[in-house]
């Protein structure tokens, strides 16, 4: 039905296409062809005349545990591979920002780095009790490009976005929920079916009148993000260069005796 690598799943339930990101062994962490593949995905959803909304998951115990630090290496030294996952980055928040449909989060398990961006880039979440948001970028001297500091602000206050940017703290379920980050906190065991039930009230309703009161809202988030985006997307390029990341990975790539 789509063009997706094996590190994503689409199934077509009716109206529903559900996205599973399949990198369960991994936590879902994002590798080149994950990340591409996310990028991709969203204009053959729109090209997709049956498909009504999206419920955006993770296979396994993590939603996504951000980025794989092995990928992370390669990019270090990868100039070319880079400038591709960057381009690929923007294509990730802008095209999610303009999706024709609306797309809701089930959050089964941690959130972290571009998991964290998917939930703020969606339009309804529901989080499992024991999930976390987390956007790390920060701790291991990244600049975060797509994530929090982009889409936080107009989610919640901008103290709170400049707090867990800045520091990279978890961000318990509950807590989330609070300050506007997601929209429900539900048991581990309901995520899913509670995310399909809300994918499905949505789809049957006025397809147009919901396409397009979607695209009314997200015009502030478009305009936020076509302002920061592509300094964002410039100082994380330069910051794969930094001693502190570098260091970072050589500590967590550093073999085992």
């Amino acid at each position: 039905m789509y063009s997706v690598p094996p590190s994503i799943e689409v199934a077509a339930d009716g109206p529903l296409r559900i996205i599973t990101l399949n990198r369960p062994e991994n936590l879902n962490a994002t590798n080149h062809e994950l990340h591409q593949g996310i990028a991709d995905i969203w204009p053959q959803i729109d090209a997709d005349p049956e498909a009504r909304v999206v419920v955006l998951t993770g296979a396994g115990r993590a939603f996504s545990a951000g980025g794989d630090y092995t990928y992370l290496d390669e990019l270090t030294k990868d100039a070319a591979l880079r400038k591709q996952t960057l381009v690929d980055g923007r294509n990730i928040v802008t095209r999610m920002v303009r999706s024709r449909v609306p797309i809701v989060a089930a959050v089964n398990g941690p959130a972290v780095g571009l998991g964290c961006s998917l939930v703020a880039l969606s339009d309804v979440a529901f989080m499992a009790e024991s999930a976390h948001l987390a956007d790390p970028h920060v701790l291991i001297g990244l600049v975060a490009a797509d994530g929090g500091p982009i889409t936080w602000p107009l989610l919640t206050s901008l103290m709170l976005a400049k707090e867990y940017a800045l520091t990279g703290d978890r961000i318990p379920a509950k807590r989330a929920a609070e300050i506007g980050l997601v929209n429900h906190v539900v048991p581990d065991g309901e995520v899913m079916d509670q995310a399909l039930a809300c994918a499905r009230r949505i789809a049957a309703l006025p397809q147009q009148a919901v396409e397009d009161t979607r695209r009314v809202i997200n015009l502030h988030l478009e305009r936020a993000v076509l302002a920061t985006l592509d300094f964002a997307l410039g100082a994380e390029e330069k910051s794969f260069d930094s001693p502190e990341l570098r260091a970072n990975l050589d500590r967590v790539l550093k073999p085992k005796d």
